[in-house]
């Protein structure tokens, strides 16, 4: 195994518990870093869904792995960390996590399983897979030759460069004349020109519906919870927004935010107007602690057009409206996603045409396999793309050639 993060080590283990004399290959002295970083250190470790709704959540060629998933589904990840002593629970949005929310009990259970199975860690770093009239016979490593019949390319993407995703596995996968699709960040926070952006850097919105438009035409709609940033807009709702972004830097982006989705606009109104009339001998910019977070209201005050000084009982029907209808469309103008080093995930990468989604091994090199993140693979937030790194790891561990 080239890499012993979520999608090596399970290959690792599953692989010597076939009696395979399997090595995993990590520079770091402790296999699965970027794992236990994930979720926050609590690890969302699948989503307790089916096969079909595990699909829908791919927004890219999501039929590669239609074998993959159901040869080891999310039940089974599921039942697997339990067997290995790892408690699970299911939360918002069927998101499963470890009972203790540490991230480092699933690393170290993947790790004691692996060592358990006969699996050996070597503490070197990959630079090139051999390959001769049969395959792959070697990989060269920084410390010297190996010699093997098989070889996993599971080395992740380029997010969290911090924790060895350098995009290794690409420069080695291309060297065997593999397709590598162009890279890109995904769950990402994005960029924004807007200036109220830096002024509300820090505010949190929670309970917002949030919608994303490519060229004006809607793509996401979700509620949930966003940040904004010196930057831009970050939090979960615009990480999960900017998956569907797919087409920078060709087509426009924007964001619409809904700061009242829980009321349409005109029960908005008669909610502005009843606190208008609580307050209708203060000035505009006074009336609306309500309605929006304090340090909102300057920025809806700027953008409604009325003047803050207007008194409540002086703001007109016309203006009222306005501001109904900026409390429901609150938009924001994205410039581009931040760069792929701060994504959750990496876009693109090892093409799929040119692996067998029945074994995970390449259609060019016999012998050579692809496991995680490294593949052109990516999912929606909420443990689909863990879970990529499980079923691919599965199929390629009892595929591989003895």
């Amino acid at each position: 195994m080239i890499g012993g993060g979520a999608a090596g080590m399970l290959c690792a283990a599953l692989a010597a518990e076939r009696g395979l004399d399997t090595v995993v290959l990590e520079p770091n002295a402790r296999p699965g870093r970027k794992l236990r970083l994930t979720g926050k250190g609590r690890c969302n470790v699948t989503n307790d869904c089916t096969a079909r709704e595990f699909i829908e959540s791919l927004p890219g060629d999501g039929r590669f792995m239609q074998s993959a998933i159901h040869r080891f589904g999310t039940g089974d990840v599921m039942a697997l960390f339990e067997r290995l002593g790892v408690p699970l629970k299911v939360e918002r949005g069927r998101r499963v996590f470890p009972d203790s929310d540490r991230a480092d009990d699933v690393a170290d259970a993947l790790w004691r399983y692996l060592r358990e199975e006969g699996a050996r860690l070597v503490r070197t770093r990959a630079v090139a897979v051999e390959s001769g009239p049969d395959g792959v016979c070697a990989v060269e490593t920084e410390d010297g030759r190996i010699d093997c019949r098989s070889a996993v390319i599971c080395t992740g993407g380029l997010s969290y460069p911090g924790t060895g995703s350098t995009g290794d596995g690409y420069r080695m996968a291309a060297a065997l004349g593999h397709t590598i699709v162009p890279t890109r960040p995904s769950l990402v926070p994005l960029e924004s020109g807007d200036g109220f952006c830096r002024e509300l850097q820090g505010l949190s919105l929670r309970n917002v519906a949030l919608t994303a438009f490519e060229d004006g035409r809607e793509i996401f709609r979700e509620q949930g919870e966003m940040l904004f940033t010196h930057f831009g807009v970050s939090g979960p709702l615009v990480l999960s927004a900017s998956a569907h972004m797919r087409g920078f830097p060709g087509k426009k982006y924007s964001l619409s935010v809904d700061l009242k989705p829980a009321l349409d606009a005109e029960k908005l109104d008669a909610r502005v107007l009843r606190d208008f009339g609580k307050y209708k001998n203060r000035e505009f910019r006074n009336a609306l602690g309500e309605l929006a977070p304090r340090a909102l209201i300057p920025v809806l005050v700027e953008r409604s057009g009325i003047d803050g000084e207007t008194r409540v009982n002086s703001v007109t029907r016309r203006q009222r409206a306005a501001l109904v209808e900026l409390l429901k469309n609150f938009t924001i103008d994205v410039s581009g996603p931040r760069p792929v080093a701060e994504a959750i995930v990496t876009a693109g990468g090892v093409s799929t045409r040119e692996v067998d989604p029945r074994t995970m091994g390449s259609k060019l090199v016999p012998g050579l396999y692809f496991a995680g993140e490294v593949l052109d693979l990516d999912a929606y937030t909420g443990g689909f793309n863990l879970q990529i790194a499980w079923s691919t790891a599965y199929v390629a561990a009892n595929s591989l050639r003895s």
